[in-house]
C-alpha cells in the first residue's frame, strides 16, 4: 500500500472530503487535460484512502463507547494506536 503524502495525512476529514469532491467534479467535467487528469486522479485516490482511514478510526471510537446501567455513556476505552 502506498504511503499517504504528508499534506494529505495532515488534513482533517472534512477538508479531505471537500478536496476529493472537487476532484470528482473536475474529472466529471471533462475539461481537464489528460496529464493533469492523471495527477489529480492519483491525488483523489490518496484522499479517498485517507478519508476511509479516518472513518474507520471514528467508527472504532464510537464502538468503544461504554454505557452505564441506565444506558448513558460512561466513558470510552482506549484504542490501540492506528
Amino acid at each position: 500500500m502506498a504511503e499517504t503524502p504528508a499534506d494529505i495525512a495532515a488534513l482533517p476529514f472534512e477538508k479531505a472530503l471537500a478536496e476529493l469532491e472537487q476532484i470528482v467534479r473536475s474529472l466529471e467535467g471533462g475539461n481537464v487535460p489528460l496529464e493533469e487528469s492523471i495527477a489529480i486522479y492519483a491525488r483523489g485516490e490518496a484522499l479517498k484512502s485517507h478519508c476511509d482511514k479516518l472513518l474507520k478510526i471514528a467508527e472504532a471510537k464510537v464502538e468503544k463507547i461504554r454505557v452505564d446501567a441506565e444506558g448513558m455513556p460512561s466513558g470510552t476505552e482506549p484504542l490501540p494506536d492506528a
